[in-house]
């Protein structure tokens, strides 16, 4: 097991950031193949319509949307490391879990469990490296490494677990996927020390003795302060309530396309047991979304670049979206997954750092984590709509709808294009343009 090896041959004088990046790529390795696998044997093993994969996404989406926060929460008063090391504990009893059933509710209840996992994992892996290094200028050089990490590992992880799932049952392919997570929950509590956690302000002050009522209620009040900051900004800056809206819409489009593109392929021509056809297309996907970000990085620090690049990769997945759709074979079916599906991811990331530039350090983990529950209320919501129109529409139209909210998705990011004041100055008569502009900024 990678997990296994990984703890043989680091020692305790190994770098944090190393430690890290290590963890970031047996992680992607993990649950990338493993969710390859799983795709294809919802599909083939459970038989799922194309209804019920997306109300499994649906069911996983809201679990994580209600836990998002709290979650968060629990990682900043008591501690990331054993947040991580809860969130691999749920994941990969999850991940087995899975592959031991086949009926529509058991799988709702597994992937309600995935779901659940992730909220522990996010944000609190970023906090304990930056707080655990305690060094600005390495952070970012380690993230950047973590961000390579997770691109090659989620290719080794398509590749190798993929091509494991063509020589074992896919059942069991899944068991050992989620036995290697657990044990890399053993690599967290083994190699990642937690010594800079500080507590909140309200939690330093007299009278906060651990365990007490007094130090309970000033947690929960600190934590309720930091919530409701962040919620202030959010909804006190137009940029942020654009990219909260965009949120929505595309991750609600990505979870139903996701699980929506291999019944379509399947329906088109796809062989009946298609893991290495889909192992190709995820791979080729995933290195073409890399080869866009490399052609990107340069220029991400341009004032319009990362707007532009959303606008680009909605309208790409757009595209696809369509294109599969009205594919009548696999080939161009694949062409059009390859489309979507390789630009579909490049959203997230543009928009997790457009959101980080309006934001301050002070409440940033708690406006990423109001922008990851926009991310599961979207799926939850999307998914809902496009799972009805699977069912009494189709699939091809339920693709269609895909497409249309991603089309309305490049439409409601292009209004950032004309300033708030500007679009004041065209809707008001010349006398009173400036205070029109004003007005209509002051709002923003």
């Amino acid at each position: 097991m990678i997990s296994l090896t990984l703890l043989l041959v680091t020692d305790g004088t190994t770098d944090l950031g190393t430690v890290f990046v290590r963890w970031s790529w047996c992680r992607a390795v993990l649950h990338r193949g493993w969710w390859l696998v799983t795709s294809v044997y919802l599909v083939v093993d459970a038989r799922l319509p194309a209804s019920q994969l997306v109300l499994v996404g649906v069911a996983q989406a809201g679990v994580a949307l209600v836990f998002e926060v709290p979650a968060g929460v629990l990682a900043d008063t008591f501690s990331r490391k054993w947040s991580l090391v809860v969130s691999h504990l749920l994941m990969g009893t999850s991940m087995a879990a899975t592959a031991l059933v086949t009926g529509f509710w058991a799988l709702v209840a597994t992937q309600m469990l995935w779901g659940l996992s992730w909220t522990f994992a996010s944000g609190a892996d970023v906090a304990w490296v930056s707080d655990e290094l305690d060094e600005p200028a390495r952070v970012s050089a380690v993230l950047l490494r973590s961000g390579r990490a997770q691109l090659t590992g989620a290719v080794a992880g398509m590749v190798g677990i993929g091509g494991l799932a063509g020589l074992l049952p896919r059942g069991t392919v899944m068991v050992l996927a989620g036995a290697a997570m657990l044990l890399l929950g053993l690599y967290v509590m083994l190699r990642f020390p937690e010594r800079r956690l500080v507590p909140p302000p309200r939690l330093r002050g007299p009278g906060a003795r651990p365990g007490s009522a007094a130090t309970s209620a000033r947690r929960w009040s600190a934590s309720w302060s930091i919530l409701v900051r962040g919620a202030a900004l959010v909804r006190g800056s137009r940029v942020t309530v654009v990219l909260f809206a965009a949120t929505f819409l595309v991750n609600g489009v990505a979870g139903a396309f996701g699980r929506l593109y291999p019944l379509r392929l399947v329906d088109i021509g796809l062989p009946t047991d298609p893991v290495a056809w889909l192992t190709a297309l995820g791979v080729l996907a995933f290195l073409m979304g890399a080869a866009a970000l490399r052609l990107v990085q340069p220029h991400v620090e341009g004032v319009h670049t990362v707007r532009r690049c959303y606008v680009v990769a909605c309208g790409v997945a757009a595209v696809g979206a369509v294109g599969l759709a009205g594919a009548p074979e696999e080939v161009s079916g694949s062409m059009a997954v390859l489309l979507a599906a390789g630009a579909l991811p490049l959203t997230r990331t543009f928009g997790t750092i457009w959101v980080n530039r309006q934001t301050s350090g002070d409440i940033r983990a708690t406006v990423h984590s109001l922008l990851a529950q926009a991310d599961y209320l979207g799926v939850v919501a999307c998914g809902l709509a496009v799972a009805a129109t699977a069912r009494f529409a189709g699939l091809p139209l339920a693709l269609v709808a895909c497409g249309a909210l991603l089309t309305a998705t490049v439409l409601l990011i292009q209004c950032l294009g004309v300033p708030p004041g500007v679009i004041g100055r065209r809707l008001a008569r010349p006398g009173r343009a400036a205070a029109s502009g004003g007005r209509t900024s002051a709002r923003g």
